[in-house]
């Protein structure tokens, strides 16, 4: 249906082929950024305003949006329609899944509509009223839902230096990556002493984890003039900061990225891979997966059992869980670059880079888009869409779930 939006005469200003608009409406609708066509060049008004529902839709994710439209419509939602919700939104039960929907949906109109007045400030008198409330709306919108996605034919290239722009816009994104589950706690609970485990793992994991990509950031590109090394200590700072939170999730490239040192790149690969927060967003393996992963790998080695973490100890299942989603995703990744190896005649470093932005839905793109065959870009294309949906919920709609009924002798396979 997006698709066909796209295509109508009044929602672009140059024709485009049906295979383009499919791929912007998928990369919007996965909230990812990866795009084939300029935004503000190729897209009329209305055409922006269809892409802006797109990462809207996404953004909150299709189940959470059905149901807000059966709530809208006075339909009854059903056992079925919760327990979906559960398994999208990774609740625990199925105990006030309502009542989640419709915070999540209002939490996040709040702080869109808080950014907008705030970018409002500085775009309203530089582009007018009706132009700057829209450009403004539109990039709080696409920054809190992750989507990387800009008006501006040079991304935010040209607000590399406005500090107030940049944190305006990381702030966003750092909020919606962190996800829903942990806002709405942090809204009920308020201190972090009776935050649940999640909620403070996400919290110290994100502090963290962007702390140590800044860092790293700054110092790899403090003498790359290409990059940051021209700019003033505090620009290169608080650029070395939104690239590394922005890697995480957003997408947005206010640096070229062919400028960066490849020590550089394969720290954004890594961030990109890690990604945000369960229920949030934006795509990864997500911090948490990371966390417990390297939990688990420590406690190996150091001869344990159990895995704890603030003096509590991680469910079994839990662990299987994050190293199947490990698994998946590599495999996903290697099976992809190797197929696109074949069929595009470019460098493996940037297929790989678009391979691991799509999967991990982060847009971030060393500018191949664009040059990919029609059958590259449908790899891509499935790839944000994988990426979207989760690799386990890939792999439970593809298994058939039975019971164990024979149990097998135990035997040690040799590995390492």
């Amino acid at each position: 249906m997006a698709t066909f939006l796209l295509r109508l005469p009044f929602a672009t200003k140059v024709e485009i082929s049906w295979f383009d608009a499919l791929f912007t409406a998928t990369s919007a609708f996965t909230v990812t950024g990866l795009m084939v066509e300029n935004i503000s060049t190729t897209f009329t008004i209305f055409g922006q305003i269809i892409i802006l529902l797109l990462i809207k839709i996404g953004g909150i994710g299709i189940i959470t949006f059905a149901i807000l439209a059966f709530m809208v419509l006075g339909k009854k939602i059903g056992f079925k329609e919760r327990l979906m919700i559960q398994q999208t939104l990774n609740q625990n039960s199925l105990g006030g899944i309502i009542k989640l929907i419709k915070s999540i949906f209002f939490f996040s109109i709040s702080i869109e509509l808080l950014a907008t007045i705030f970018l409002s400030i500085i775009w309203i008198p530089k582009f007018g009223f009706k132009r700057g409330l829209f450009y403004s709306f539109f990039h709080a919108v696409s920054a809190f839902n992750n989507a990387g996605i800009s008006l501006f034919t040079d991304g935010l290239s040209s607000y590399s230096a406005d500090i107030y722009i940049k944190l305006i816009i990381s702030t966003l994104f750092i909020i919606g990556g962190i996800g829903f589950t942990v806002l709405i706690d942090l809204k009920h609970k308020r201190r972090f002493k009776t935050l649940s485990l999640h909620s403070k793992i996400m919290i110290i994991g994100t502090i963290t984890i962007n702390l140590i990509a800044t860092i790293l950031f700054f110092l790899l590109e403090r003498n790359n003039n290409a990059t940051i090394g021209n700019s003033y200590f505090i620009n290169q700072i608080f650029n070395s900061y939104f690239q590394a939170t922005s890697s995480r999730t957003a997408g947005f490239g206010p640096i070229n990225i062919d400028n960066f040192s490849t020590p550089t790149i394969m720290l954004m690969l890594i961030l990109m891979f890690i990604g945000s927060g369960s229920a949030a967003t934006s795509g990864g393996i997500k911090l948490t997966t990371f966390i417990i992963i390297v939990l688990s790998s420590i406690t190996f080695i150091r001869g344990k059992k159990q895995v704890t973490i603030a003096n509590r100890t991680i469910n079994e299942k839990t662990i299987i869980r994050s190293f199947t989603i490990l698994s998946i995703c590599f495999l996903l990744i290697i099976t992809s670059l190797f197929i696109l190896s074949i069929t595009e005649q470019l460098p493996a470093t940037k297929l790989l880079f678009e391979v691991v932005s799509a999967l991990s839905t982060v847009g971030l793109s060393m500018g191949i888009t664009q040059n990919l065959s029609y059958f590259g870009r449908s790899i891509i294309m499935i790839l944000m869409f994988f990426g979207k949906i989760g690799p386990l919920t890939l792999a439970f709609s593809l298994a058939t779930t039975t019971q164990d009924k024979i149990s097998y002798p135990t035997e040690d396979i040799l590995t390492g």
